[in-house]
């Protein structure tokens, strides 16, 4: 079995991977390496902060990684709230004031498109690896369910009537983003022979 660090605090996103990763993985937490400092997050980039994350941790821990970095790219806000998806409206990082933000910002626009945006990196001795998921559709205008966390209760994926916040963790994980870049990486780990 190998054994990888998430290089994440977020005990949502944690339980997403291993429900999508299964039995085939060994996945550790910074937690369980003994990281409990904020992860540095200081690039203009989603696949900056991922890569930034992921090599913090590996320099610092000596141990493979992987980071993710999600953003939510609004087409009527020109992308936003993007890589800035977490602290949108401020940096408090809440989830509720960050979708009044959106829903406010996007009211009185008729194109509500949007898409989620997952890049992930992995971190080996040898090199950095990078993998991308994205899930196309809009923004509803109301939150509906209660389910999954961030965005997910005004998300409503192409090709679905309802939103992230109403699908169970089995559904949202078979089309999301992050499933979609996390299934990139499997096939990747599976494949190579550099871990």
């Amino acid at each position: 079995m190998k054994r990888l660090c998430f290089a994440t605090n977020n005990h949502n996103k944690l339980k997403e991977i291993n429900a999508i990763l299964g039995a085939s993985f060994q996945i550790i937490s910074l937690e369980e390496i003994g990281c409990s400092e904020e992860l540095p997050e200081t690039q203009a980039t989603l696949e900056g902060n991922s890569k930034q994350k992921s090599r913090y941790v590996f320099e610092k821990y000596d141990t493979a990684c992987f980071a993710d970095d999600t953003g939510l790219e609004i087409e009527a806000l020109e992308g936003e709230p993007g890589v800035f998806s977490a602290r949108y409206a401020g940096p408090q990082r809440n989830n509720e004031d960050n979708i009044d933000l959106v829903l406010q910002n996007l009211k009185g626009k008729l194109n509500r498109k949007a898409q989620f945006r997952t890049v992930i990196t992995l971190t080996t001795p040898i090199n950095d690896y990078q993998f991308e998921g994205i899930v196309k559709g809009q923004i509803v205008t109301e939150r509906i369910g209660e389910k999954g966390f961030g965005y997910d209760a005004v998300f409503m994926p192409e090709g679905h009537e309802t939103t992230f916040g109403e699908m169970s963790a089995e559904e949202k994980n078979k089309i999301s983003h992050r499933g979609r870049a996390i299934k990139k990486l499997v096939e990747f780990l599976s494949a190579t022979k550099d871990y």
